[in-house]
């Protein structure tokens, strides 16, 4: 029996090809190696050369038939590159489900970026951090969500390459990773504004939200390297391309990228709530300051002021007033910003809270060498993940006027005078706020007669 080594049909390493050549070895040594031994019709130089070669051959032939086949692995092992069969109808499903994901990942956040750099009203330097967060969840969508729809569809399998697998990772972790710390660096901005609103506007420039946002990508960015230059290597084969499984990497980008951030976020969020519970304690009113007057003249503002009816304390009453309506707007504006971060906060804790989780606990579970966890679970998370960067701009929508007026022009293909519509939007909200109550111009109208007698 003659076996071609070099044939194209496998090498050494393919299990079919070894399953042949344990076989042909076992026969032979069944056989007593009759055809080779001195005895077995091999003769004079022939049986000298059988007999000094045999015990050599009879030791690596006992290797060979000792050891398991490359392709096998015991109970113990994991499999790397597991994939998912889908059928016709799932792959569709799936499709358009990944598809319209990223779509409107992509629409959404090219709103927001629209919006904040051709509306001048909105071109604040508080807007620049939502500006980088639409920037970074549009990089995710772009650069990121196609290629892990693509993999996902066909089963899980990688299929673009290994340089491209190590580019693909840094953009994955960088453009992630800078979404996620923007939304921090935005809780720290919000709860300065309501903490400090006489001295924080102030240092509040575009310099220093330049500075801000230019630090967040460099630390993303400083995530991605160790992977790029040797401390921890990719998982990146013909069939799989993850992210380096090493221990120390992983507990520092895990760190780094989420459980810090999320406990500076939910931090900023506590301390937001606990002002406005103190403010909301310290202003009981529910819009403004309620009237009474009794029979001695007197009048008392939610029961806490009373002025007697003559000019100068007519005067002070209107100051009282204008200050009791700054008081209500404070209080307003601390109610929308916990309500706000709390929302985000809350969304952002669910959509990447159990990846990040899996992504930790997965080297520990697995070993450094690959992933054992089940590659729909994966995938899952993932996704739910990536949500978040198309649910943020929403979310800013849905409690920014400005914002949600300036999406419905846009969509409506209403370009023009969008700063004017803005303006006597913002004109409207003024004279509502500053509107009086109908006593108040009675006690104006009372004011003025009580001048002219006097």
């Amino acid at each position: 029996m003659v076996m071609d080594i070099n044939s194209s049909g496998g090498g050494v390493s393919d299990p079919s090809y070894y399953s042949s050549l344990r076989s042909f070895l076992l026969q032979e040594v069944g056989q007593g190696l009759r055809d080779l031994s001195p005895d077995g019709g091999g003769g004079g130089s022939d049986g000298m050369i059988s007999g000094s070669w045999e015990p050599n051959l009879l030791q690596v032939i006992q290797e060979v038939t000792a050891s398991p086949e490359p392709g096998a692995s015991s109970d113990n092992d994991t499999v790397c590159g597991e994939q998912i069969n889908y059928g016709n109808t799932e792959k569709v499903v799936i499709g358009a489900i990944l598809s319209l994901i990223t779509l409107l990942t992509i629409a959404g956040n090219c709103l927001v970026v629209i919006s904040v750099c051709f509306v001048k009203k909105l071109r604040q330097p508080s807007n620049y951090l939502i500006v980088s967060l639409a920037l970074a969840d549009l990089s995710v969508a772009v650069a990121v969500m196609p290629f892990v729809s693509v993999t996902d569809l066909i089963g899980g399998k990688w299929i673009f390459g290994h340089f491209f697998c190590n580019v693909f990772i840094a953009m994955d972790v960088m453009c992630c990773t800078a979404s996620i710390m923007t939304l921090c660096v935005i809780s720290i901005d919000r709860y300065l504004g309501i903490t400090r609103p006489l001295t924080y506007p102030v240092r509040q420039n575009g310099k220093c939200m330049a500075k801000m946002i230019l630090s967040v990508w460099l630390l993303s960015a400083s995530i991605t390297l160790p992977p790029l230059f040797g401390w921890a290597q990719n998982v990146n084969d013909d069939k799989v391309c993850l992210i380096s499984q090493d221990f120390g990497y992983t507990i520092y980008s895990t760190a780094v990228a989420f459980y810090i951030p999320m406990s500076v976020m939910l931090f900023m969020y506590y301390q937001i709530y606990k002002a406005a519970k103190r403010s909301a304690a310290k202003h009981k009113f529910t819009g403004f300051p309620r009237v009474e007057e009794n029979n001695e003249g007197v009048i008392s503002v939610n029961g806490m002021v009373k002025l007697h009816k003559d000019p100068e304390e007519c005067a002070n009453f209107s100051r009282l007033l204008k200050q009791e309506r700054k008081n209500i707007s404070i209080f307003k504006r601390e109610q929308k910003a916990a309500t706000t971060l709390g929302i985000i906060v809350g969304a952002f804790t669910v959509c990447w809270l159990p990846f990040f989780i899996l992504s930790t606990a997965r080297p520990f579970i697995c070993g450094t060498s690959c992933s054992c966890i089940p590659l729909w679970m994966e995938r899952t998370f993932l996704w739910l993940g990536y949500a978040n960067s198309l649910i943020n701009p929403f979310i800013y929508a849905f409690f920014n006027r400005d914002l949600r007026t300036t999406y419905r022009n846009l969509l409506q293909c209403r370009y023009r005078n969008i700063n004017r519509k803005l303006s006597a939007a913002g004109m409207h909200e003024a004279l509502k706020l500053a509107e009086r109550p109908e006593f108040v111009l009675q006690n104006s109208d009372y004011c003025r007669k009580k001048s002219h007698d006097s």
